[in-house]
């Protein structure tokens, strides 16, 4: 081990708990790979030690999770299918929270959506991560897809807007990435090359691991030209996944792609579309997410339709690559509308 990979220096420990370039998804509605921690109680020592990185599943026969090479293979496998050329569905559902503060929660609309990778060779060893994707959001009661929204915060009915991700690209290596530029809004210097080695542990025939992305960066809604709009000039963001999946699965060879379920968080300003302004507080999302190879089996009959109608293309992964990566809701927001007029 070099000195640069030791985790008990002062700079590495640093990385491991408050930084770090990963993230997925979705992605889902736009984080991508990006800032990593590993976990509230996680520190440098504890991957040392504790349940991090323990359990006889994880290190062989086939997969060593403390080596980054290991988990390149390992997370290539839980998103899309090292057969390359064969596309995977991930699927999420569940709601959208309103937090303010000193008040309680409010149940605002559900959200569902899924996506479909497909994975090529990339040049020294890295695996191209193909990806399009779609969020929905729904109406409780009904389940069905809204078109208009009626805020239950302010009363304003409004019009909802979904979200679209074509493409949302990105490199798998050992070592963890750059953070994603958004369009230039999120710029800083490159992160140390550190190896990609995830939080992994293992509590009887499953391996759990999980990935925080925290963002904090100028927001291309400006509240200046976007008041209704913008919740401020910095988007703060942060997600939160967590993969379960067969350890004899893991340490399979002849297995190509893994299945996984977890869960998908997510805290975010309100949603442009909103209407709220820069009024205190923020969206939650709290979904289940998970792999399938039928979407029919997990998500509703109104999403599926809509997503048949308005999204046909994003049933088939992309087959070519593009080395730019994904814009977030907010990128695309600025770009596709206007600025609501000021009441």
């Amino acid at each position: 081990m070099s000195a640069s990979d030791d985790p008990t220096r002062p700079e590495r420990r640093e990385f491991l708990t408050t930084a770090g370039g990963l993230g997925g998804a979705l992605a889902v509605g736009g984080a991508g790979l990006a800032s990593m921690t590993i976990g509230p109680t996680a520190s440098a020592a504890s991957l040392m030690a504790s349940k991090y990185g323990m359990g006889p599943g994880l290190k062989g026969p086939y997969l060593d999770l403390s080596t980054g090479k290991g988990n390149q293979l390992a997370y290539a496998r839980i998103q899309g299918d090292l057969d390359f050329g064969k596309q995977k569905y991930f699927w999420f559902k569940g709601y959208v929270y309103a937090v303010e503060p000193m008040k309680k929660i409010v149940d605002l609309m559900g959200a569902s959506g899924f996506g479909v990778i497909r994975l090529a060779e990339g040049p020294d060893g890295s695996i191209r991560r193909l990806c399009r994707e779609i969020i929905v959001y729904t109406d409780l009661r009904t389940g069905e897809v809204l078109d208009e929204w009626q805020n239950p915060l302010t009363g304003e009915t409004v019009k909802a807007m979904h979200v679209d991700n074509d493409p949302f690209n990105y490199v798998i290596e050992d070592h963890f990435p750059a953070p994603p530029k958004f369009g230039g809004l999120n710029q800083g210097p490159p992160p140390p090359r550190i190896p990609f080695v995830l939080p992994w542990y293992q509590h009887g025939d499953m391996a759990a691991m999980e990935i925080h992305i925290h963002l904090a960066y100028p927001s291309a809604l400006q509240p200046d030209k976007w008041p209704r709009e913008s919740a401020g000039p910095i988007a703060q963001v942060s997600e939160f996944f967590a993969h379960h999946v067969k350890v004899a699965d893991l340490q399979d060879p002849k297995i190509t792609s893994l299945d996984y379920q977890g869960t998908w968080n997510r805290i975010t300003p309100w949603l442009p579309w909103m209407l709220m302004g820069q009024r205190p507080g923020q969206c939650q999302y709290a979904c289940f997410m998970g792999t399938t190879k039928d979407l029919e089996q997990v998500l509703s009959r109104q999403v599926l339709d809509y997503a048949h109608k308005n999204y046909p293309k994003y049933f088939d992964a992309p087959t070519e690559w593009s080395e730019d990566r994904s814009l977030s809701s907010l990128e695309h927001y600025a770009l596709r509308a206007k600025p609501a007029p000021v009441k």
